[in-house]
């Protein structure tokens, strides 16, 4: 087997493709399938552990399967990019381990080690890409700092905007009135606001919102999404957390990863805020749930979001959503800065909107209804 240097090339024989990616700790693998304009299509020509298969290339848990005399004649190259999720070390230059090995009909063809990586989050492993009518493929071995949105940005995929779907209904008001912690766990209704203080204790500094789903009763697993949208000052979104960017505020917002059944007890997705390392103009958090594949609400059953102090590991608020809807997005709950203290709000409102990206202008009008 040939071992590549960064940059360069060797020629593909004839044949199905496959592309492991290998580390000291587990990685997310994903593909882009590229154009002539150096840029993708759509949102279809990403594969990934959502969106597993475009024509010619499949995901594979530990890299990428791709059959080029299927790939669609409109596409120049497949890019197979890594990104850390969490489980591991914070950078690829502190992961070790890393090699991407490609095979082609079962025989290896190619290995490729990247070095000199520091404080990347995601990476363009290789590339596969037509050359005078067959295939070839290049060692790249480009780090990312700004994660696998920041790659996808690069290759014309927005991860940052995406018009706001029409409001499935009114946002939610505020409470008439507020409670706190001083009689412990609270749970709350819909609407319900309950004020994050206990009196005599410190003010909280680290909590974790924990968010959970089952599917319905007989129905088949639930991919949804668990995200995270920062509201400041002027009332407009300033960042995001969700499964494609796991980390906001040098790690004051941190995504746990995707979770891509809803099956089993417990949190599916959890997202961790320290409060004491926002930046003050960020006024509220918005946490919602996405279902990426156009799953509805009325397939998912006990949804419900809890909020926990990371000191003591004590859970302080429930909300658990007795209602439905036949639509692919729902605010869950809000955290906000008021005065000094923070509060959280349970909401409960139904959108359609398949991705975080399109529940930025609900959690905007949201936020701007509580005051």
């Amino acid at each position: 087997m040939q071992t590549l240097p960064k940059g360069a090339n060797a020629p593909l024989p004839p044949g199905p493709v496959s592309v492991r990616v290998s580390a000291a700790a587990p990685v997310d693998i994903s593909a882009l399938l590229v154009a002539a304009t150096g840029k993708v299509r759509g949102d279809a020509d990403f594969v990934f552990y959502n969106q597993p298969e475009a024509p010619g290339v499949r995901y594979n848990p530990d890299g990428v399967d791709v059959t080029p005399d299927a790939v669609e004649a409109a596409i120049e190259q497949v890019v197979v990019t890594a990104s850390l999720d969490g489980r591991g070390p914070a950078t690829f230059g502190a992961l070790g381990g890393l090699r991407m090995d490609v095979s082609v009909a079962g025989a290896p063809l190619v290995s490729f080690e990247p070095d000199g990586l520091g404080a990347e989050t995601a990476l363009l492993c290789v590339e596969l890409y037509r050359r005078g009518g067959g295939w070839k493929v290049r060692a790249v071995g480009q780090g990312y700092a700004n994660g696998l949105g920041g790659i996808a940005t690069d290759y014309g995929i927005s991860v940052d905007e995406e018009p706001p779907a029409p409001p499935a209904e009114p946002a939610a008001a505020a409470a008439p009135s507020t409670i706190n912690l001083d009689k412990g766990k609270v749970s709350l209704a819909k609407r319900q606001t309950v004020s994050l203080t206990k009196t005599g204790a410190p003010a909280l500094r680290r909590v974790a919102m924990g968010l959970g789903w089952d599917p319905a009763a007989g129905g088949r697993s639930i991919d949804l999404d668990a995200s995270a949208i920062v509201i400041g000052a002027r009332g407009k979104k300033t960042d995001s957390v969700w499964f494609m960017s796991k980390s906001a505020f040098r790690g004051a917002l941190e995504h746990s990863g995707d979770n891509l059944t809803g099956h089993g007890e417990g949190d599916d997705e959890t997202i961790t805020v320290d409060l004491a390392k926002l930046p003050e103009d960020a006024r509220a958090i918005v946490f919602v749930v996405n279902s990426f594949q156009g799953q509805k609400f009325t397939e998912v059953s006990r949804a419900y979001c809890r909020l926990l102090d990371l000191d003591t590991n004590a859970e302080l608020v429930r909300f658990e959503l007795t209602d439905s809807a036949p639509r692919t997005g729902v605010v869950m709950s809000v955290l906000r800065r008021v005065d000094a203290h923070w509060t959280m709000t349970a909401v409960g409102d139904f959108h359609d909107g398949k991705t975080v990206r399109a529940m930025y202008g609900a959690a905007e009008e949201l936020v701007r209804g509580l005051g």
